[in-house]
């Protein structure tokens, strides 16, 4: 999976684990919702090992994203600022969205309780424009 490429969008998801109800419940809204996102490619990433990946998507029925595993190189969290340095979670990624267009960041979301799902609603409100808050920055 090529994170940045020219000429697509994409939704980051980066999440801790597949494997906890909120990061599972979060893959499976936004495998649901991924057509309202004006043909954005969503990939969910995190430091689980791929076969946990395929298995969750097999079982979970997850067809409309793509998982990638930042377990080895831990390139992706530390190029965004997401991998936790200390705690119980040390290792793991935070908890958060990104959308890049043509390579950049025009949407970041970082969500301050890793227990917490992201504010969907500000997502949207970013595909959709007009029903924007304008205090996320986005535009």
């Amino acid at each position: 999976i090529e994170i940045g490429a020219a000429g697509k969008t994409q939704i980051i998801l980066s999440v801790p684990s597949l494997d906890t109800p909120v990061c599972a419940t979060e893959a499976r809204e936004f495998n649901k919702k991924v057509a309202s996102y004006n043909g954005a490619e969503v990939i969910v990433v995190s430091m689980d090992l791929p076969f946990a990946m395929g298995r969750f998507c097999s079982t979970e029925g997850i067809e409309n994203l793509s998982v990638a595993s930042d377990f080895v190189a831990k390139e992706f969290g530390e190029k965004y600022g997401v991998l936790v340095n200390e705690g119980a979670l040390e290792g793991l990624l935070a908890r958060a969205v990104f959308v890049i267009k043509e390579g950049k960041v025009a949407y970041k979301e970082l969500v301050n309780e890793i227990t917490e799902m992201p504010d969907i609603a500000k997502l949207d409100a970013f595909f959709g424009g007009s029903s924007c808050c304008g205090g996320c920055g986005c535009h």
